[in-house]
């Protein structure tokens, strides 16, 4: 596709308000072509070999979690954690380490409230695989990081993702993938709705892969313009037939706390409230609410068990 093509690879040299709008041009050509998976693909419910079940007779995982873009969308995790707190979930918020000065205050707080810290790259440019070399010498950066942290999550910006590097990476889990998106720039979904260990010859312990199953709220809302969360619904009811893991993205720096909602790239955060409230009167007792690294921790030992 012709727009497909150039979007891309001009991407750095146009102006962001213009890259929003050349984005939805993109979505809006592909959509209903990739109507069949997207937002269900159905292959992605194939149970994995020996599975039994989630503990405690639940229908399924429900985990949450944050990528703080930049500065502004930081200023904003107070509120998005309190608006958690308050509804009785917690989540993961993943900050990109020298993109902008990192809130340390912030990160006490929540990791004191039971939330999760993660990281989203170095920087949000999208080319840490653009090269090997670029790549190895993030490595010694961002292992460092993560112990500075008491991370031991990673997703890397914009959905770029290279499962054999990343596994040289000091993590237990990656959550750089998604079941099926074809909206991202690197499309390739991991085709499931449930953690996926990986093993390679440059990662003898191995990790476990958490791909998110549910839109990201920047699709949704800034390219689609979808003004309701019925997208969500519809895929969690799917997710909950099926039995997988219900694993969920959103942006505080497109969240609108204000109720003015006049920018560009910002939607009313009353949307991701009702989802949240929704998840709570619709499937109340039925979900395992759990932090993306206790979702790997359990899915490690459970594939151990296995041999």
């Amino acid at each position: 596709m012709f727009i497909q093509r150039i979007y891309y690879p001009l991407k750095p040299l146009v102006p962001r308000p213009l890259q929003i709008i050349l984005r939805r041009m993109v979505v809006l050509q592909k959509r209903k072509s990739y109507a069949n998976v997207w937002p269900i693909d159905e292959r992605a419910a194939e149970i994995p070999e020996g599975w039994s079940g989630w503990p405690v007779g639940k229908k399924f995982a429900l985990v949450l979690t944050h990528d703080v873009e930049a500065a502004d969308g930081q200023k904003k995790c107070y509120q998005l954690a309190e608006l958690e707190v308050k509804l009785g979930f917690r989540s993961s918020f993943n900050f990109v380490a020298e993109g902008y000065p990192v809130d340390t205050e912030l990160q006490r707080y929540l990791a004191s409230n039971g939330f999760e810290i993660g990281l989203h790259g170095l920087t949000h440019d999208g080319n840490l695989f653009k090269s090997r070399k670029k790549f190895l010498r993030s490595i010694f950066k961002i292992n460092q990081y993560l112990k500075e942290w008491g991370a031991v999550g990673f997703r890397a910006p914009s959905m770029y993702h290279n499962l054999e590097w990343i596994g040289e990476l000091g993590i237990e889990y990656d959550a750089s993938t998604f079941d099926t998106d074809p909206f991202e720039p690197q499309p390739d979904g991991l085709g499931t709705i449930y953690p996926l260990r990986v093993k390679n010859e440059k990662s003898e312990k191995g990790f476990v892969e958490l791909p998110y199953t549910l839109p990201q709220d920047h699709c949704l809302y800034i390219v689609m313009q979808e003004k309701d969360i019925n997208i969500w619904k519809q895929k969690l009811e799917w997710i909950v037939r099926r039995g997988g893991m219900a694993l969920l993205n959103t942006h505080p720096d497109y969240m609108d706390f204000g109720g003015k909602n006049t920018k560009i790239e910002e939607y009313p955060v009353r949307y991701y409230e009702e989802f949240l409230n929704y998840v709570k009167d619709a499937y109340g007792g039925q979900y395992w609410h759990i932090l993306p690294r206790d979702l790997a921790r359990f899915w490690k030992n459970l594939q151990n068990e296995k041999g």
